[in-house]
């Protein structure tokens, strides 16, 4: 198998994983389709079989990897997640559905491929990744495919794949647009290679608060586990060097050449990712953090103002369309943005206590930074922001 390189050498990739034994003759009917193809034929998909990979996340682009590499006859398939299927994920998770809403999405994704293909070994790891369990878990596996939502865990996945010298394939999504490339920073780029440096903490926003075109998963994870299979089965030509980036909107792919850049330096460790990402606690976020209120806290204040006993603001600081879906009653809605660019400010008062929520406390908190930096006092926001409220209240207006 050759791979061409920023540079455009060629880069000589043999098959990732050895052939397993001879397949049954229910496996032959099963993937007699792959089998007709020469370039795959039976000796790849026995190597296929022998196969060991790791998914980071069974959420929106988990969910189709975990699926077509089920489908394809991996052997062992293993599933990073500490998280439970809500509703909202229903628009893009595919491999869930209704009856698993409350359930471990390990679990979940362990019973959809079982349903598709009773031969793969499911490994399931109820952790959150970081730098205490990430080698040992990454070290039984010969590929890992990461689809994290977050900066911190694509460093630590990049660099911890980079110390066990194991190739991983990498997407990412975000409203409409998608990325999707292949680092194994033993014969070429790395993560780090593309993006040296993380963007500042919450400049870009998650897929809960900015929302993400749901079909663009299955693109994206589709081609997450196209790179995979190559790299298992030494097929074709791929994504190492090279990143897509695709546009829903337009139905266009662009490729753009990824180097190794000479000058960095070597990765030799892991390193403490939420201060890299610009996630460690600063003095504004330290005081966020102790101006919580807690949902029941909440309630009874909003108990005691409706008696005329207790005069607060309560302000939404998420998106309209947000507030339209679900809202804490008596709230009013002023989006963040609004405020941390000072455009808002004049909306909201200076004389009466507030109360700021979001959807989990992240912009609460950083809009209640921004009203201090600006003379406010004596704000709070909500700890677990509407999350919480909603699970302790779940009738909430709509």
């Amino acid at each position: 198998m050759t791979n061409r390189s920023a540079h455009n050498e060629i880069i000589e990739l043999a098959p990732l994983v050895e052939p397993g034994p001879p397949l049954s003759s229910e496996d032959l009917e099963r993937y007699s389709r792959h089998a007709l193809i020469p370039q795959i034929g039976l000796l790849g998909q026995r190597r296929l079989r022998n196969a060991r990979v790791l998914v980071i996340g069974a959420g929106g682009l988990g969910s189709p990897a975990l699926l077509y590499l089920a489908a394809a006859g991996v052997g062992t398939l293993g599933i990073v997640d500490d998280d439970s299927v809500e509703l909202s994920n229903l628009q893009r998770q595919v491999i869930h559905g209704i009856s698993d809403i409350g359930r471990s999405k390990l679990e979940s994704a362990r019973d959809s491929i079982a349903e598709i293909n009773p031969g793969v070994a499911v490994r399931l790891h109820h952790v959150r990744l970081d730098s205490s369990n990430v080698l040992e878990i990454f070290a039984d596996y010969d590929i890992i495919l990461d689809g994290a939502d977050n900066f911190a865990t694509r460093y630590l996945v990049n660099d911890a794949a980079a110390l066990l010298g194991k190739p991983y394939v990498w997407g990412s999504i975000l409203r409409f647009d998608g990325q999707v490339s292949v680092f194994w920073d033993r014969v070429g780029p790395n993560y780090r290679d593309l993006y040296p440096d993380p963007p500042a903490a919450g400049s870009v926003p998650s897929c809960a608060e900015g929302g993400v075109f749901g079909m663009l998963c299955a693109s994206i994870g589709a081609m997450m586990v196209t790179e995979a299979v190559k790299l298992i089965t030494g097929v074709g030509e791929t994504l190492l060097g090279r990143l897509l980036v695709f546009d829903a909107l337009s139905s266009r792919w662009r490729e753009l050449r990824i180097a190794k850049d000479p000058e960095s330096e070597p990765i030799t460790e892991l390193v403490d990712y939420e201060t890299f990402c610009g996630l460690a606690e600063t003095a504004g976020q330290a005081a966020a953090n102790d101006a919580l209120i807690s949902v029941d806290e909440l309630a009874a204040r909003l108990a005691r103002r409706e008696a005329g006993e207790d005069g607060f603001v309560l302000v939404d600081v998420r998106e309209p369309v947000e507030f339209e879906i679900a809202r804490i009653p008596g709230s009013v809605l002023v989006p963040a943005g609004g405020i941390t660019d000072g455009s808002s400010l004049g909306r909201i008062p200076r004389d009466v206590p507030l109360i700021l929520h979001c959807k989990a406390g992240v912009r609460s908190g950083q809009a209640l930074e921004t009203l201090a930096a600006a003379g406010y006092g004596g704000v709070l926001h909500l700890e677990g922001g509407i999350d919480a409220w909603q699970l302790a209240f779940p009738a909430v207006d709509r």
